[in-house]
């Protein structure tokens, strides 16, 4: 009789979207509350503009060379524990040996069901090697492209986040007009955000849109604050 094939589908972009999440929540809040501020302090909107444009660009910069150098810094972190591992399997085989055995005892496998496996896995120094990057330590290779990838990903977020609440003060002469637009556009940037985001990472689309949208809000609301406080 034949059978229907399994297929697994399994959501492998998370990197992806954090560094998605990073830029546009930034993007999406401080250039909002840099404009509300301003908002309360002058009544030219070119100002406005000008100062939003500049904090994008900077933002945008900052952001993506952080996310830079943290990318950065796990690939260095992952290869300075693989060459310790590598020394180690050398010079503490038996003490290595040992290590592999308890993990295979916290699955519930008992000595003499894993002793056969381990000696297998001994001898393949490259697989052993990486039996305990994954298990002992729970790291995985990372990609090489993925420091500069991750750099691009979370500026062109932020610009794009940025410019959404923004674009009022593009478009309308009133500052406070502008406001009140950018408000009501930048909520709705955070539920759609919400929303997508919730779908591709498996969350409840709707409870992600909600929660976006109330962290996103009160953080835009307090950036606000502080910014008018600043601006007198």
């Amino acid at each position: 009789m034949p059978q229907t094939p399994h297929i697994e589908r399994h959501f492998t972009a998370g990197a992806t979207v954090r560094d998605i999440v990073i830029g546009m929540s930034d993007g999406l809040t401080v250039p909002f509350a840099l404009a509300a501020g301003l908002s309360g302090a002058v009544s030219s909107t070119h100002i406005i503009v000008t100062a939003g444009l500049a904090e994008i660009a900077a933002g945008s910069i900052a952001m993506g060379l952080g996310g830079y150098l943290a990318a950065r810094s796990d690939a260095d972190h992952y290869f300075s524990e693989r060459r310790r591992e590598q020394l180690e399997i050398k010079t503490m085989a038996a003490a290595e040996k040992a290590e592999v055995g308890e993990i295979f005892a916290s699955y519930g496998l008992t000595t003499e069901e894993s002793t056969p496996i381990v000696e297998a896995l001994s001898k393949r120094p490259d697989a052993w090697v990486d039996f305990m990057m994954r298990f002992e330590l729970g790291l995985e290779e990372p990609d090489p492209k993925r420091a500069l990838t991750s750099a691009i990903t979370i500026a062109l977020s932020y610009i794009v986040g940025g410019l959404i609440p923004l674009s009022p003060y593009l478009i309308l002469p009133k500052a406070q007009t502008a406001l009140q637009v950018s408000v009501g556009i930048t909520l709705l940037a955070l539920l759609i955000f919400g929303y997508v985001k919730g779908h591709f990472t498996g969350a409840k689309p709707l409870w992600s849109a909600l929660q976006t949208a109330l962290i996103g809000g009160l953080a835009a609301a307090a950036a606000f604050l502080i910014a008018r406080l600043i601006s007198g």
